[in-house]
C-alpha cells in the first residue's frame, strides 16, 4: 500500500503561504535550486504527490493517457479558462505525460550551466537593471534561479527570451477565424542575437564593441507574395527601461524607414492574433512594465517537454479539434508542481488596450509557458501558449545532428476569446526563400542583423 504523506490541499497550503510574499522560492522538501545543483534532479525538491497528475485529477487522468471533454474539468485548476473551453467546447485533446526530472531536458546546456555557475552573481542596480558585482552586464544563464521576486523572475527571462546566443527559428502561421477558415498564412523567420551574456560564442560573455545594447532581432517575411520582403530590425538596449531602436523595409517603398517602437499592441500581421508585445510573453523592455506581483505558486498543465514531430515532412505537428479537426495542435503536457504565477501591467504605455498580463512561469527553468491578457476593463482578450521541448524524437531523429539536441519551442497558439480567432505558429524546417534554422551561428549577425542586411533581405 502506498502511504500518501501531502494531501491535494498541501499545493493549496503551500501557494497560500507564498502569495503577497516579498521574497519567492521554489521547492516544497527544500529549495529547488540548492536541489538542482547538487544532483541535477529537479524531482527531489519535490514529494511524489506533487508531480502525479494521477492524484491531483482524483485518477480522472493518467500518464499516457488524454485530457479531453470527458475528463478536463476533473484539472480545471491546473489549466487556463480558454485552454479549458477548448477541451470542454471544442474538442482540443491533450496528450499526458509523465513530469520531466532532469533539467538539462528543461534548457539549453550551456544556459542552464551558466545559469548554475554564476548563481548569486547577479544583482539589480538603482536604475532596476541587471548587474555583476562590479556593475558590468549580466554574464550568461537566468540571473535570478531561486526567484527572490515577481520583478527578477520577468527581467532575468527578459534578458534572453530563447536561452541562446543566437537562435534562428523559420516559421509557419496559420490565422484562423471561428469557423476554422484560414484567412491568413505566413512564412516568416525571426532571430535573436545576444550582444552580452553570452555562453558559447566567443568572445564571450560580451559581443566586441557591444557599447550599451542586448540584443538584435530580425524578422523576415518570405510568403505570401504580397509581403514578401517586408523586414524589420530591432537593436535592443541593454537598459530595460528603453524602448529599441526600430527599422523596417518595405518592399513598396524599396527603402528603409525607422518606425516608432511604441506601437506594440498592435497586431505584427494581417489577421494575426500575435502582437509584439507578446513576444515570448515580455517582449518589450521588462522596466516599461511595472506593478509586478506573485498572485501565487500553484500546480499547473504545460508541454514542457512536448514531442517534437522531427519525423513529419516539414516538421509539421499533427492537429486537432474544431469544426475542421486541424483548429488546435496536438500538443503532450506534463504537471509542474509548482509555477509561478505573475501579474504585470504596462504602466509606461498609457493608451495600449491592454490592462494587465498574468504569466505562469515555470521555476525549474524560469520559462514562461502561459500567458492570459486583459484589457483595461479587466475582461479576457486572449490566451498565449507556448510549448517548448527537444528537437529530439524516440526514434532518434533530431536536429541539429550533432551535439546537444536544440531546447526551444516547437508550437505556440494564441486564441482570441472575443472573436474565437486562432493563430498557430511554430518552426519549420524551411521556408520560402531557402531559409532553415540555425542555432549559435556567428555569421547570422552580418547576414540579418545590420540595416544594410535588412536592405539586401527585403530586396
Amino acid at each position: 500500500m502506498h502511504i500518501i504523506k501531502f494531501d491535494r490541499q498541501f499545493a493549496r497550503r503551500h501557494i497560500m503561504a507564498s502569495a503577497g510574499k516579498s521574497f519567492i522560492g521554489a521547492g516544497m522538501l527544500g529549495p529547488l535550486w540548492d536541489v538542482i545543483a547538487r544532483d541535477g534532479d529537479v524531482q527531489k525538491a519535490y514529494p511524489e504527490e506533487a508531480s502525479s497528475i494521477e492524484h491531483y485529477s482524483n485518477g480522472a487522468v493518467k500518464t499516457g493517457g488524454v485530457i479531453d471533454a470527458s475528463n478536463v474539468d476533473s484539472v480545471k485548476e491546473l489549466i487556463d479558462p480558454v485552454l479549458h473551453m477548448e477541451i470542454a467546447q471544442q474538442g482540443r485533446v491533450l496528450d499526458v505525460k509523465e513530469s520531466e526530472t532532469d533539467i538539462m531536458r528543461l534548457g539549453p546546456r550551456a544556459y542552464v550551466e551558466a545559469t548554475l555557475r554564476n548563481r548569486g552573481k547577479a544583482s539589480l542596480d538603482k536604475t532596476g537593471n541587471v548587474v555583476t558585482g562590479d556593475g558590468k552586464p549580466w554574464i550568461g544563464g537566468h540571473p535570478f534561479p531561486d526567484g527572490e521576486s515577481a520583478f527578477k523572475v520577468v527581467i532575468g527571462h527578459a534578458l534572453n527570451w530563447a536561452r541562446y546566443d543566437v537562435s534562428f527559428f523559420t516559421l509557419n502561421e496559420w490565422d484562423m477565424d471561428a469557423e476554422d477558415n484560414v484567412r491568413f498564412r505566413y512564412q516568416f523567420l525571426f532571430l535573436e542575437y545576444m550582444a552580452v551574456a553570452r555562453t558559447v560564442l566567443d568572445p564571450k560573455p560580451y559581443m566586441p564593441n557591444y557599447g550599451d545594447k542586448l540584443r538584435y532581432s530580425t524578422f523576415l517575411l518570405t510568403a505570401p507574395q504580397s509581403v514578401k520582403g517586408t523586414s524589420v530590425l530591432n537593436i535592443w538596449y541593454y537598459d530595460q527601461s528603453k524602448l529599441p531602436e526600430f527599422f523596417g523595409f518595405l518592399p513598396d517603398f524599396k527603402r528603409i524607414r525607422r518606425f516608432t517602437s511604441n506601437q506594440r499592441f498592435e497586431p505584427s500581421l494581417p489577421g494575426s492574433n500575435f502582437n509584439p508585445t507578446d513576444t515570448y510573453m515580455m517582449g518589450d523592455p521588462a522596466l516599461t512594465w511595472g506593478n509586478f506581483k506573485l498572485v501565487g505558486k500553484v500546480p499547473f498543465l504545460a508541454a514542457v517537454a512536448d514531442r517534437w514531430w522531427g519525423e513529419k515532412d516539414n516538421w509539421i505537428a499533427d492537429r486537432v479539434g474544431g469544426i475542421s479537426g486541424q483548429r488546435f495542435f496536438r500538443t503532450t503536457v506534463e504537471l509542474i508542481p509548482e509555477c509561478y504565477v505573475i501579474d504585470m501591467e504596462p504602466v509606461h504605455y498609457p493608451q495600449a488596450p491592454y490592462g494587465k498580463r498574468r504569466v505562469w512561469y515555470d521555476p525549474r527553468s524560469k520559462n514562461p509557458v502561459t500567458a492570459l491578457i486583459f484589457d483595461r476593463k479587466g475582461q479576457l482578450i486572449k490566451n498565449y501558449i507556448i510549448n517548448v521541448g527537444n528537437y529530439q524524437t524516440r526514434e532518434g531523429v533530431r536536429w541539429p545532428e550533432k551535439g546537444d539536441p536544440f531546447w526551444g519551442w516547437n508550437t505556440a497558439t494564441i486564441h482570441n476569446a472575443k472573436t474565437d480567432s486562432v493563430s498557430l505558429i511554430q518552426p519549420v524546417q524551411q521556408i520560402d526563400g531557402g531559409f532553415g534554422p540555425r542555432v549559435n551561428d556567428p555569421e547570422t549577425y552580418e547576414q540579418f542583423c545590420t540595416i544594410p542586411a535588412v536592405r539586401r533581405l527585403g530586396k
